[in-house]
């Protein structure tokens, strides 16, 4: 049983339950066409809210279904461009003089200003020798250089290089004593592990983590009160994921209080990192209600998020994308397609580097007579068939 794939584990609880394929699909909102593929293997297929929903209705947390299963394979999207980088990490050694730590400060400063500028050509060209120049520096600035590597190539889904790089992160904070540190690049291995859908593992180790870093609220500085509210998010992403509401909202309450305690979105808790406030947790409630399944929910708290609080733009851009999904839902097929649109023009090199955007507009495209001028733009853009 725990070498069993996606689709043998998701027959034997369906059977274990009296259910026939028929029946799941009803009971879960699925089509049953989209059922029978993933019990032949074709497991690729199915989305994070689909494949909630089908655990919802086994009753079952999605990790019973996920058990084992092989990780998603690097997407290939831009992976030309990070090769290098991937070369530098397996061997970082730099055979010449150390260079100055303010000098690596510096030239890091700069890679997260192309980060969060979504200049990923630029990033993907510094970020070699940046990582060369850091295997001989500090082991806390070291580290935060493998952490913004970490970052960059989870954003564009090379998994193994990532992995290599915030593992090597972790271990050089731990080394150093940096306790904020280490639990960052822990905040950032928990995004690497959602996107493998490791929820039990991402659950266990930032709840974990959360405990370790916990502030007292009244004395703890803002980079301490940030990280501990990360972590939380962490956790509460992945208990929603895995059919695990109850935790997931417990831990938001707790990302609720810390957003209070730091205050309003300014600065971020490293130089190299992502902001945290009320803006922050409102965007991540949206995304945790988008994966339960209730959209009007996800809408109403979208329209309420505070004007004028803006976090990075990778988790604004995320955001956006389960706007889109919400409308998608409700069948609101333009406005969806709106918010694709501000999007394309706000940032489109991060959009066309999204497969979620891809397979929402995909959708959006499926579902509709007639397309807008809009949506073929749109299509076009991201290299979709009409």
């Amino acid at each position: 049983m725990s070498d069993a794939g996606v689709g043998d584990r998701l027959r034997e609880v369906r059977k274990r339950r009296g259910l026939t394929q028929r029946d799941l699909a009803r009971s879960s909102g699925v089509s049953l066409s989209l059922v029978r593929k993933v019990e032949q293997g074709d497991h690729g297929r199915i989305g994070a809210v689909a494949l909630r929903k089908i655990a919802v209705a086994l009753d079952v947390p999605v990790t019973a279904i996920l058990a084992a299963v092989p990780q998603p394979r690097p997407a290939p999207v831009n992976g030309e461009i990070w090769k290098p980088l991937a070369a530098a990490l397996a061997e970082p050694d730099a055979d010449e003089e150390p260079p100055a730590a303010a000098d690596v400060a510096s030239a890091l400063t700069t890679a997260t200003r192309l980060y969060h500028a979504n200049k990923y050509p630029d990033l993907a060209a510094m970020l070699p020798g940046l990582v060369r120049d850091a295997s001989l520096v500090p082991p806390v600035l070291r580290s935060r250089v493998l952490q913004l590597a970490g970052s960059a190539l989870t954003q564009a889904r090379q998994r193994d290089p990532a992995r290599i790089a915030l593992d090597r992160a972790f271990a050089d904070a731990e080394a150093a004593g940096s306790v904020l540190d280490a639990a960052s690049a822990v905040i950032t291995q928990a995004w690497l592990m959602l996107g493998e859908r490791r929820f039990e593992d991402v659950r266990l180790t930032a709840a974990l983590w959360a405990d370790r870093v916990e502030p007292k609220l009244s004395a703890a500085t803002r980079p301490e009160i940030s990280a501990w509210g990360w972590l939380l998010l962490r956790a509460s992403a992945a208990a929603i994921r895995d059919n695990r509401a109850d935790e997931a909202a417990g831990f938001m309450r707790l990302a609720e209080a810390a957003a209070v305690a730091a205050g309003p979105e300014k600065g971020s808790y490293h130089a190299y990192f992502t902001t945290f406030g009320p803006a922050t947790v409102a965007m991540k409630k949206i995304e945790n209600a988008v994966i339960d399944g209730r959209p009007g929910l996800a809408l109403s708290l979208a329209a309420a998020v505070p004007p004028g609080l803006r976090p990075t733009s990778d988790n604004r851009n995320r955001h956006l994308l389960d706007v889109t999904a919400a409308h998608l839902d409700l069948r609101q097929y333009a406005a969806a397609s709106d918010v694709l649109h501000r999007l394309s023009v706000q940032a489109p090199a991060w959009l066309t580097a999204q497969p979620a955007a891809a397979s929402l507009l995909g959708q959006i495209i499926g579902r509709r007579r007639l397309l807008t001028p809009q949506m073929r733009e749109l299509a076009e853009m991201m290299c979709l068939p009409l």
